[in-house]
């Protein structure tokens, strides 16, 4: 396997990416630029790429972004704080997000001779983000074999879809990844700051796996409320 990763510089892609670098199986790293509130992911894509030495590719589909608008992540809308499994959460969704990218990603592995699109979706996102649920994943790499058919083979590997973030944080250690390197905050400020779903959902995996986790965030401390206000609430 040679696989082209889709990473946004998030300690999910970016924790895969070192997965895959050890078991030799890394082509190159694909970001995409939708239009998304801030940079810095793209700029910790760019240093994992970096530091394990292989292509970064930066997509521009920032005028398709413009066009999927309604989200927190690319209109002015506030950032909702809180766990992923609460309703206001669903703030965070670009509509066919994933989509759009893998299709891009599918054809670009083609074209560069790499035979797997991979991808960091997880359990944790199947709740709100439709395009990171199991059946997607399926149906799109059995749609993209046939829309390749008899161009190229590529496979899409997405190793964590019937995992959670726990198992994510446990192969951080493993791997050894540079988790403070990485950017997963909704926010975009100096620091993470600890209260949007991505930084909550973090902390809380890095804690359950018993992983240390050397990020700095604005407030540690709200992910306990987060946690234990949706558990309140589940029958």
């Amino acid at each position: 396997m040679k696989a082209l990763l889709i990473c946004s510089g998030g300690f999910d892609s970016v924790t895969l990416a070192y997965r895959l670098a050890a078991e030799q199986s890394l082509g190159a790293l694909l970001t995409f630029d939708y239009g998304q509130r801030h940079k810095k992911e793209i700029d910790a894509a760019r240093l994992c790429a970096e530091r394990l030495g292989v292509p970064h590719l930066v997509m521009d589909i920032g005028h398709i972004g413009r066009q999927l608008s309604g989200s927190a992540l690319t209109d002015d809308i506030e950032v909702p704080h809180g766990h992923y499994s609460e309703e206001n959460m669903k703030l965070t969704v670009v509509p066919n997000r994933n989509a759009i990218m893998l299709t891009i990603a599918f054809g670009v592995a083609a074209a560069r001779g790499l035979d797997t699109v991979a991808l960091a979706v997880h359990g944790g996102d199947h709740f709100i983000y439709p395009d990171c649920r199991p059946d997607f994943i399926r149906l799109f790499g059995e749609m993209q074999a046939r829309a390749l058919d008899g161009v190229a083979e590529v496979a899409l590997f997405a190793p964590y879809v019937d995992s959670d973030k726990t198992d994510i944080a446990r192969d951080a250690a493993r791997f050894t990844v540079p988790v403070a390197d990485t950017w997963s905050c909704y926010e975009g400020d100096e620091l993470h700051c600890g209260r949007c779903g991505t930084c909550v959902e973090r902390i809380e995996a890095m804690t359950l796996a018993g992983v240390e986790d050397p990020t700095p965030y604005l407030d540690k401390e709200y992910w306990l409320e987060a946690v234990a206000r949706v558990e309140k609430c589940t029958p």
